[in-house]
């Protein structure tokens, strides 16, 4: 056996100083595998890295603790010193089901601000310094990490809502629906929500209300935009005449939302018989 043995180390060497043989040699974690060696970064900062020999310690564990993420496998550190804007951190496009957590405090000691899978968005307000962990967030055990692509970006501007109601409305007589319209300009959102309450009083203690949700995607692109509501009245029939209009939106965009409000007394009038 030991002959053997001395056979086999000798056509290793000899195979390995021909090139023709090279012994495995296992990747080491990445550099900023643990909190202390955390990557600085800014917004613009961008990166590719292997994470299959990342680990997982105590500090994961401790920011996970306020977050509630199903796994930090394959965890890798960065740090991002705050300068009052909204950060975008992205971690989407990496080849396997990656997070964020988001951190401010001490090692050991860190409260979660942001945490999710994909992406995240936060304020990053100045003076505070971020710490910021790439998860691998999946409990399957062996097979963690990939390439992780994550990417620190600028937060897009905050949506805004600006909303009119028309000063004339329609009443159908027979049926006593109202139909209330006017205009919105929104901007930076990815849909408006809007809901109309309307309000009539007939003779005097008796009251019609009505209440109508609209919602349309896609039209935050800073132009004016129509809109109609048809409200059904709870009790009774609106006629024509004085109504009072609340109108409320909200549009929001990834990481903000925006809302308007405004109340506008509505002269209702018979509709056009069809």
């Amino acid at each position: 056996m030991n002959t053997l043995v001395k056979v086999l180390t000798v056509v290793v060497l000899a195979l390995s100083a021909l090139g023709i043989f090279t012994p495995a040699v296992l990747a080491a974690p990445p550099l900023n595998n643990t909190f202390p060696n955390a990557t600085p970064a800014a917004t613009g900062f961008n990166e590719v890295l292997d994470t299959t020999q990342a680990t997982t310690d105590s500090d994961d564990a401790q920011l996970n603790a306020s977050c509630g993420a199903p796994a930090t496998d394959a965890s890798v550190w960065y740090v991002l010193q705050g300068t009052d804007q909204g950060v975008v951190i992205d971690v989407s496009q990496s080849n396997y089901s990656a997070g964020v957590l988001v951190g401010t405090g001490t090692q050991g000691n860190l409260q979660t601000v942001a945490c999710g899978p994909g992406t995240v968005g936060f304020f990053a307000a100045a003076g505070t310094t971020y710490y910021v962990l790439a998860i691998d967030d999946q409990l399957d055990g062996a097979g963690n990490g990939g390439l992780l692509n994550i990417s620190f970006n600028q937060a897009p501007p905050p949506p805004t809502v600006d909303l009119a109601v028309s000063r004339f409305g329609t009443v159908n007589g027979r049926t006593g629906v109202a139909t209330i319209s006017g205009s919105y300009t929104c901007t930076n959102g990815n849909f408006i929500d809007t809901f109309v309450t309307a309000r009539q009083n007939i003779g005097v203690r008796a009251s019609v209300f009505g209440f109508a949700e609209f919602f349309d995607v896609g039209t935050c692109d800073g132009a004016s935009h129509s809109w109609s509501a048809v409200i059904f009245p709870d009790s009774g029939k609106f006629a024509g005449g004085r109504t009072i209009t609340l109108t409320f939106a909200f549009a929001c965009g990834p990481f903000a939302c925006a809302d308007g409000f405004v109340e506008q007394r509505v002269l209702l009038r018979a509709a056009a018989a069809k």
